[in-house]
């Protein structure tokens, strides 16, 4: 049996009179790559922090590599790429090699002084995202998927075994999209690293994903990229939509 990596039991989340997400039940196994999709403000977001321990559930159980998430403490072992990250000022002078070397800090704890051993998985980290030669370079000076490789080489620096990206591609041209996911498809089949993937760009990551998830507050596992070009699935998940409201992620 493949290692269980995420295991979500009955997850609900309310928020005063609001069901946010309701009956939520995922199973995700060792070097999959999972892509979570719905329209805006389903609770992809939200399901994401829960995952990561950000927001507390309602009820529900959730087990991280085998442990109760209130027993887990190992947090390097999961890399994450926020929603937001690409929005800092440009202008701050920071390196690309000094935003990766942050990751470290994730493993060893602040303030620790980064040894050879750092130095060699830092730069590991950029030459899997292909960014060796902008080491130097400050970051603001990058393009958006530029940037969003540092941000990924940031979480690869503290030798994750899973990465969890929420909306990675917003900001970045259409060609750069393209070059992205090309570049997440590569890490998931060569580093073996388990991918989680929150978008609600279909037609990009359903060639890509080995497994999807639709949400729209509740959860549809399992469903076939072949079904969502069917269109099956896609009214369906708009007529809950229709039916509960738009709740905000």
């Amino acid at each position: 049996m493949d290692e269980i990596i995420i295991e979500m039991t009955d997850i609900n989340l309310e928020r005063g009179d609001t069901r946010v997400l309701e009956n939520i039940n995922l199973v995700i196994e060792r070097g999959e790559f999972l892509g979570v999709i719905g329209p805006n403000g389903a609770g992809k977001t939200t399901l994401l922090k829960i995952m990561l321990g950000l927001i507390k559930p309602t009820s529900g159980t959730i087990r991280l590599f085998g442990e109760d998430i209130h027993d887990f403490r190992d947090w390097y072992r999961i890399g994450y790429i926020p929603q937001h990250a690409l929005n800092f000022d440009e202008n701050f002078p920071i390196s690309v090699h000094e935003v990766v070397s942050m990751g470290r800090f994730v493993k060893k704890g602040m303030f620790k002084k980064l040894g050879k051993e750092d130095m060699k998985t830092i730069d590991e980290a950029l030459e899997i995202v292909g960014m060796t030669e902008y080491k130097n370079r400050r970051i603001g000076e990058l393009s958006g998927g530029q940037q969003q490789r540092v941000f990924i080489a940031r979480a690869l620096s503290s030798q994750p075994d899973l990465l969890i990206l929420d909306e990675p591609t917003v900001g970045v041209d259409i060609i750069m999209q393209k070059e992205f996911y090309d570049f997440l498809e590569r890490l998931n089949k060569e580093k073996k690293i388990t991918l989680v993937l929150a978008t609600h760009d279909i037609s990009n990551i359903t060639a890509r994903v080995g497994k999807i998830a639709c949400i729209n507050r509740k959860l549809f596992p399992g469903c076939h990229p072949e079904e969502l070009f069917a269109g099956a699935l896609v009214e369906g998940m708009r007529f809950v939509h229709h039916l509960h409201g738009d709740q905000h992620a």
